[in-house]
């Protein structure tokens, strides 16, 4: 079964609680999203730590029940 926009969303607002999240479904399937998003925990942080500590917050659902997440990260402005 997909994973629904909104549990994307709290499963990076439980991990990440002041993150700003924009989810985009890509295929129309609940099952290939794009998602942005913004936090000051990400601010020093490389790109690919910023995207670890959004992809550790689905753990083994990451590319199962979670399909394709692809992830844009940034500090607020």
């Amino acid at each position: 079964m997909p994973m629904s926009a909104a549990e994307i969303e709290k499963r990076i607002k439980a991990a990440i609680p002041d993150a700003v999240v924009e989810l985009r479904d890509l295929a129309g399937d609940d099952n290939h999203w794009a998602a942005t998003v913004i936090s000051e925990q990400f601010r020093g942080k490389t790109r690919v730590d910023q995207q670890r500590m959004v992809n550790a917050a689905f753990g083994a659902d990451m590319g199962t029940t979670l399909h394709s997440l692809s992830v844009q990260t940034k500090a607020p402005d």
